[in-house]
Parts: C-alpha cells; sequence; structure tokens
C-alpha cells in the first residue's frame, strides 16, 4: 500500500514550527537524563535491534524480517520489543548498573499513546531491590518537569504535580478499592489461578465477560475498566504486586508467593513504566516463557523462539532490579503534547487507515 503525503505531514513547515517546542523539550529531557544516570555510576549500552527472540509475552506483536547469509540461507530475525534480554546479558556479564535508551519496535500499536516504533529508556541494578526504581521513578518525573519549567502534567482530563510522592498500592488492594473484587482469592499459593472463582467475583461486582475468556483475560477486564482510570490523578500512582501469573520476567515475592516484584509507573491515567525485580531461575523462566507462547498460540495463532542465549545468561546473572519507562510518553506529558508523535523528530507514515 503506498503512502500518500497529506497538507499536514509532519515535515511540512507550518506543521513542524508547532511541533518544534516538544521536539526541544524532548532533546531537553534526554540530556538531562542522560546527566541524571551518569551521575550514579550508570554506564550507557547500546544493543543490537533485530534478535533471535523479540520477546516471550504473549500480547506483545513483533516485526519479522529474513536474514540472508553469505550462502543464500535465510533465517528468521526479529526487531526486538524491548532492549531487556540484552540488557540482562550485560548484567551477567558482570555491569552493575546500566541505561539503554532503546528504539523498539512493536506491531499492531498505534494511537495517541502508541507508535510501532518509539524510544524505551531501561535501567538496571545489580543488587539492589526493585523499591530502589520506585525512588529513581519519582526523581525523573520531577527532573522532567523541571527541564521542561512545568508545574502540572495534563492529560485530557486528568491532572499530576509531578514533584508529589507517588502513592503506592497493591493491584489486589485496588481492586477491592475500585471493584469490590477479592483478586487473590483466586490466586494459589504457587501461583496457579483459578477462572471460575474470578469468574464468580466479576459477576458478583457486574462486570461483563464473555464466557471464553480466561483468568488472565478477566483480570484484564476489571484492571482496564476499573483500576487504570482511577489511577495516577493528582500524583503519580506506582501499582505494585501483580499476581505472578502476570509477572512473567519477575521474582515472586518473599512475602507472598501469589504476588511478584512488579510494579508499574501511572501519571494522568497513563501507564509509564513497567518494573521488575528480575527473576534469575532459568528454569522457571523458560517455564513461564512456554506458557506465555502456548497462549499466544491459542489467541494469535503465532508464537516467537525463545531465546536459549538469554536463559543461559540468565543461570548466571545476578540478582538485580530493572525498569522499562516509555520516554515518548514522558516527553508528552512533561511539554502538554496531545499525541506521541507530537514528540516524534521523524514519526513512522501510516501506510493504513
Amino acid at each position: 500500500m503506498n503512502h500518500t503525503p497529506s497538507a499536514s505531514s509532519w515535515w511540512s513547515p507550518a506543521v513542524h514550527a508547532d511541533r518544534r517546542p516538544f521536539l526541544i523539550g524532548r532533546n531537553r529531557i534526554q540530556a538531562r537524563l542522560r546527566d541524571y544516570f551518569a551521575a550514579r555510576d550508570f554506564i550507557e549500552v547500546d544493543t543490537a535491534t533485530l534478535q533471535f527472540s523479540p520477546g516471550n509475552e504473549a500480547h506483545l506483536h513483533a516485526f519479522r524480517t529474513e536474514a540472508i547469509g553469505n550462502d543464500g540461507e535465510t533465517a528468521a530475525l526479529y526487531l526486538h520489543t524491548s532492549p531487556e534480554f540484552a540488557c540482562k546479558k550485560l548484567l551477567a556479564a558482570g555491569e552493575p548498573r546500566i541505561s539503554c535508551f532503546a528504539h523498539v519496535y512493536r506491531n499492531r500499536e498505534r494511537g495517541p499513546l502508541h507508535h510501532p516504533e518509539f524510544i524505551m529508556l531501561e535501567w538496571y541494578r545489580a543488587g539492589e531491590g526493585y523499591e530502589r526504581l520506585m525512588t529513581d521513578c519519582a526523581e525523573i518525573l520531577a527532573l522532567a518537569a523541571e527541564t521542561t519549567g512545568t508545574k502540572t502534567f495534563t492529560f485530557r482530563d486528568r491532572t499530576v504535580d509531578p514533584f508529589a510522592e507517588p502513592e503506592r498500592i497493591a493491584v489486589a488492594e485496588a481492586f477491592e478499592r475500585f471493584a469490590g473484587i477479592d483478586l487473590l482469592a483466586s490466586v494459589s499459593t504457587d501461583g496457579s489461578t483459578d477462572r471460575d472463582r474470578l469468574a464468580e467475583e466479576l459477576r458478583r461486582a457486574d462486570i461483563r465477560m464473555a464466557d471464553d475468556d480466561s483468568w488472565a483475560d478477566l483480570f484484564s477486564r476489571v484492571l482496564v475498566e476499573k483500576i487504570e482510570p482511577q489511577l495516577g490523578n493528582g500524583r503519580a500512582t506506582i501499582l505494585d504486586e501483580y499476581p505472578v501469573s502476570e509477572a512473567a520476567l519477575a521474582r515472586p515475592s518473599a512475602r507472598d508467593g501469589r504476588v511478584a516484584e512488579r510494579f508499574e509507573l501511572y501519571a494522568c491515567g497513563v501507564e509509564l513504566a513497567n518494573a521488575f525485580g528480575e527473576l534469575t531461575n532459568a528454569a522457571e523462566q523458560r517455564r513461564r516463557f512456554e506458557i506465555e507462547m502456548t497462549e499466544k498460540q491459542r489467541i494469535y495463532g503465532e508464537s516467537y523462539p525463545i531465546d536459549e542465549d538469554f536463559l543461559a545468561a540468565l543461570a548466571t546473572m545476578p540478582e538485580a532490579s530493572g525498569i522499562a519507562l516509555g520516554f515518548d510518553r514522558l516527553v508528552m506529558l512533561a511539554t502538554g503534547a496531545r499525541r506521541i508523535d507530537e514528540v516524534m523528530w521523524a514519526p513512522v507514515a501510516e501506510v493504513m487507515r
């Protein structure tokens, strides 16, 4: 399908003039973030975009390409959906603190908050707990606001004070508070889930569902319809302790084996970051990847290969915490942009309407 430029193409001088303040803000925030990490002894790394496996989460969709060898033989490669596997290999290699501004690629995603290519800022702390990442997040929100001279983040009808300490709430507490649902009643101590028990909770709360919804589908329905609209109002929210089945790359909590060391950061109802206390058990990671790929095959009719090199590195990786932050979304909130493509110097053309 050919792409026909419109009068409002991003390179039009009038359109660019409107976008330019957002783009200058983007550059300033990125420079300040580089200084922030360098001052804390992080090494900035650059990872390859082409990977054998793009990641193994059921609902992430990759762009596939083909490598042609010198002998003419071909093999599938993918544009990565995150630099996570490569970064963890660098932790296994001995790097204690790393940061990475990575171009990442996700198919089936386009809208005001989604773009097929965007920047993921990831950073990892070997030997440090994931609660330290919560402090990083609070400091980075304030840094972005200071850089652009804004006192309030605004998106649609939501506002957030970026200098206020984020609220921290467990997923189970959010389900109880905002939906009247006892989430952990459907999760066993080994992390397994009871679909019928959770469906009963949804019926009591008068939340619609489909007969073939899995436990994960039911969880997502409540999260999207009842929980997320309540997050990041007035101040940022850290949504913490996801059920183990919803945290494929995170280690179980030492406090409660039903939940994992995973949190997400929200501001103005926008999901900004996803963080883990990293799982380092290679056998358990393989099991979780296989479950995710079985689910992907069931829903979408495709799956991705498992990166055996990653699992080998995981077996020697130190205890660590890591986080992925949507850099473009942060810039949106800090500059007041309305769409993610307004803060990108050269957005991807829309080839499908």
